[in-house]
């Protein structure tokens, strides 16, 4: 492993990305189990077990429990809530929600952070295009992680994508990140910006893309409890988010359970589920 000298970008070898890969394996897992229990009634504690169950079953631990006190495994963002909603018993979802769900895991020190927002049940026209707007706008910037890019490459993608979808507001205030050896690292990845701007992607770099879209205006307001993020308006919010690696091949999400190849084709990066992980990738958790 190696910083890049712009913004001291962590740069990965293939075997620690394999890692990287297994962690996102295990999150796709717990993001999957998690949304298949949403259901009228149940709790967001529920939902948070659940997770927390999948990860620690597969060998890894959770990335947010802990996470500057963060109290839980996942964040639940419910309705109006954008982000870093905090899981709890007294939160039960109701038929016509929208639920937000962020999970992290680690696997021999490396991390993987996903999200994505799924609808309880059916719901309007309005909030079904908010869901598939904000899932597009990902994998629009998803497809610009390529090596020799520019990080607002990705940023632009994000944007025209979602601009394209409707008068969506797009929330600026939190962005994607580089992500590694620790969840949160250089750079951040704005929604939205100029293309041909910031750091040159270089292979072995990985980041976390994470478009956050508003029905309404897309400022925000922090709740008493110092986490959760709420619209300030009260609109209902969608967050999608995936970590891709970049390669010599392209983009690699190592969140998605196909590689990403199902949505950015085999000729932008796709890889198989399973990637063999090299002799002695778990060794080098903390190299340098």
């Amino acid at each position: 492993m190696r910083r890049s000298g712009e913004r001291s970008i962590e740069v990965k070898t293939p075997a620690q990305l394999a890692v990287m890969r297994e962690a996102g394996l295990v999150v796709a897992a717990a993001l999957r189990a998690a949304a298949a229990a949403v259901e009228p009634g149940i709790s967001t504690a529920e939902l948070d077990a659940i997770a927390e169950r999948e990860i620690r079953g597969a060998g890894a631990v959770p990335s947010f429990k802990g996470y500057h006190g963060f109290p839980a495994t996942l964040c639940t963002s419910v309705n109006d809530q954008v982000v870093h909603g905090i899981p709890n018993s007294d939160t039960r979802l109701a038929a016509g929600d929208l639920i937000s769900i962020d999970c992290g895991a680690i696997v021999a020190g490396w991390h993987g952070d996903a999200a994505l927002t799924v609808s309880v049940g059916p719901v309007g026209a309005e909030l079904a295009d908010l869901l598939d707007a904000c899932e597009q706008a990902l994998w629009c910037g998803l497809a610009r992680a390529t090596a020799g890019a520019r990080l607002t490459d990705i940023s632009a993608a994000v944007e025209a994508a979602a601009r394209s979808r409707g008068p969506f507001g797009i929330v600026e205030e939190y962005t994607g990140h580089g992500i590694g050896t620790q969840m949160h690292m250089d750079p951040p990845v704005p929604n939205y910006g100029r293309p041909g701007r910031g750091p040159v992607l270089t292979e072995g770099m990985a980041l976390a893309v994470e478009p956050m879209l508003v029905l309404g205006d897309p400022r925000t307001r922090l709740l008493d409890d110092d986490w959760t993020v709420v619209t300030a308006d009260g609109s209902w919010a969608a967050h999608f988010e995936h970590t891709v690696a970049i390669t010599a091949d392209g983009p690699w999400v190592l969140t998605a359970a196909d590689g990403g190849a199902g949505r950015l084709g085999a000729g932008a990066g796709g890889r198989p589920s399973i990637r063999p992980v090299p002799a002695g990738a778990r060794g080098t958790a903390g190299g340098s």
